[in-house]
């Protein structure tokens, strides 16, 4: 129900490795079908397996399949296989309920963006059961991998002296560029929902309910007045939900109903709803439902956009500080706690770059000076709610190639990561001296970065 990540429904299926059939979900499976590429101790790699990352790789344009690419994406599973080996040795462990977890956020992002459930299944042509099944060994294999490198390089530092020793070990025309970022805050004020119109989305569910205790199909009417995106063609319909998936107040009504239990109406931050029951295992829910928004009218709109005008000029005049506007009169949870400043989902930095910012914040910040705050602006959420919000243009860098000075931060991470690989390739290093793998040279002849073949020799 609530969409905070735009993500392209194309590049997310092959994120899930959907797009390109199920080798990549049963890569484990020990078939006769396919050949053997590698065993690494007690993993295998398939043929396929390689092809489907490969293919994935491809289709959304990060190799070109070419024979290096190939060997890339071996060389990779080879090290996944073999940190995944190794962890079973150290006793690393990642939980089943850790993986469900990863599998259903995985599931929800392409959900919220395809539009139901039902055109997973279709797609896939697979029951959402049967998808999260085949997918569950493969991301325990990944989530355990990373659980293992984390072990590896989670005691490793950098120290200021490393730190400049690596950026004057950059050839200076080989110093990256960094595009132009910005850093900036806002503060959003949305509508006050008059309590008339509250009323009536609740009498409206109310009949609703009544027509489907009449014999009226519950999906019917969640396809004809449900304004759930994420689940209205699909006749309001959620599988497989979980704690923690949802927000506290539809939980605390969904967990409680018996089986074909159609809720009274009920309130959450994205209106109002019924929930029925379909089914129920263990923790695990199947459910429809059905959410009315109480209509918000351009007086409404009119009254939070004088709010946060007045707001603006308070903060111009210097009655208050836009960082104490924001923590007392923004409506926002995810800025207002922040003192109104923005962080990156992707990298949990304040910067940003310009063209990774979203399309109307773009157009406002585009005719901002370091400093200045904007006017107040409509916008409207990717679940439909509407608001008015100001930003303040914090600081603008240009693009420039990367200094010490302005990049500081930034090279410490390049040369922390830098430290982290050679670390890395010294564990494989010592790894494959005690480690069984055997590479099948009927398939790639590649040079690999590590020494895998070596290896083969002394098994041999």
């Amino acid at each position: 129900m609530n969409r905070t990540i735009k993500i392209s429904v194309f590049k997310l299926l092959l994120f899930l490795g959907l797009l390109s059939g199920p080798a990549p979900l049963m890569a484990q499976q020990k078939t006769t079908i396919d050949g053997v590429a590698a065993v690494v101790g007690n993993r295998i790699i398939l043929k396929t397996e390689i092809e489907s990352h490969l293919d994935n790789l491809v289709r959304q344009g990060q190799m070109d399949n070419t024979q290096e690419d190939k060997c890339k994406v071996f060389e990779d599973l080879l090290f996944e296989k073999l940190l995944v080996h190794q962890a079973e040795i150290d006793s690393v462990v990642v939980s089943d309920e850790e993986v469900d977890a990863n599998i259903e956020r995985r599931i929800q992002m392409i959900v919220q963006q395809i539009g139901s459930v039902q055109k997973l299944e279709e797609f896939y042509k697979k029951t959402i059961i049967e998808i999260k099944e085949e997918m569950s060994e493969v991301i325990k294999d990944q989530m355990t991998a990373e659980k293992m490198q984390r072990k590896i390089t989670e005691k490793i530092e950098v120290t200021p002296t490393e730190i400049v020793e690596y950026f004057h070990s950059i050839p200076p025309d080989s110093l990256p560029v960094v595009n132009a970022e910005v850093e900036i805050s806002q503060i959003v004020i949305y509508p006050i929902i008059r309590k008339e119109a509250k009323l009536e989305a609740i009498e409206k569910l109310k009949r609703i309910k009544e027509r489907i205790q009449r014999g009226t199909s519950f999906s019917s009417m969640a396809v004809l007045y449900s304004e759930d995106p994420g689940s209205a063609r699909n006749g309001g319909e959620y599988k497989g939900i979980k704690r923690g998936q949802f927000v506290k107040e539809f939980e605390a009504v969904a967990f409680v109903l018996r089986k074909g239990e159609i809720s009274d109406p009920f309130e959450t931050e994205y209106g109002f709803h019924i929930v029925q029951l379909l089914a129920r295992r263990g923790e695990e829910l199947d459910l429809r439902h059905i959410l009315i928004k109480p209509k918000i009218d351009d007086e409404d709109l009119e009254s939070a956009n004088r709010k946060l005008d007045s707001i603006r000029t308070l903060i111009v005049e210097g009655v208050i500080t836009f960082e104490d506007a924001a923590e007392r009169f923004s409506m926002d949870e995810d800025t207002r706690f922040n003192r109104g400043l923005l962080i990156n989902p992707y990298t949990l930095e304040p910067t940003w770059e310009i063209g990774n910012l979203e399309r109307d914040i773009f157009t406002v910040v585009q005719n901002l000076k370091p400093g200045e705050i904007s006017g107040p602006v409509f916008f409207r959420k990717p679940d439909g709610k509407e608001g008015f919000r100001i930003i303040r243009l914090n600081k603008k860098t240009e693009a420039h190639k990367i200094n010490l000075q302005d990049d500081y931060n930034r090279i410490k991470q390049l040369a922390l990561m830098d430290k982290q690989n050679k670390a890395i390739r010294s564990w494989i290093d010592k790894k494959l001296q005690s480690t069984y793998v055997r590479i099948n040279h009927n398939y790639y002849n590649c040079n690999f970065t590590s020494n895998w073949i070596k290896k083969l020799a002394s098994n041999e």
